[in-house]
């Protein structure tokens, strides 16, 4: 089984070690990210599925590509598909209880 960082890497096509630290940031970044939109932690899925790795590796790695705030070319907050492999996952909230 590949790790996290791993998949990135080859989600990425990079084949060397010099931005390891940096990618396994971007992972934890989105992989919090994924867990605060579906409304429960990443790690707390035993297994993980699949599509909410697949929105982690596609967000770690938009987000390592896209690493200015400005850019000459139109940005999106993240990348298309995302929602789509998440919008299963997501915990309903219908109200508030305080």
């Amino acid at each position: 089984m590949m790790t996290p960082l791993t998949l990135l890497k080859s989600q990425l096509n990079l084949d060397h070690d010099l931005d390891d630290a940096l990618l396994s940031h971007k992972l934890a970044v989105a992989e919090e990210w994924v867990g605060n939109f579906v409304g429960t932690a990443f790690a707390d899925h035993d297994p993980v599925p699949v599509s909410l790795t697949e929105a982690a590796l596609q967000l770690a790695a938009y987000w390592y590509g896209q690493r200015e705030a400005v850019s000459d070319v139109r940005m999106l907050p993240i990348p298309y598909g995302v929602i789509d492999l998440l919008r299963p996952y997501r915990e309903s909230v219908t109200g508030h209880d305080a």
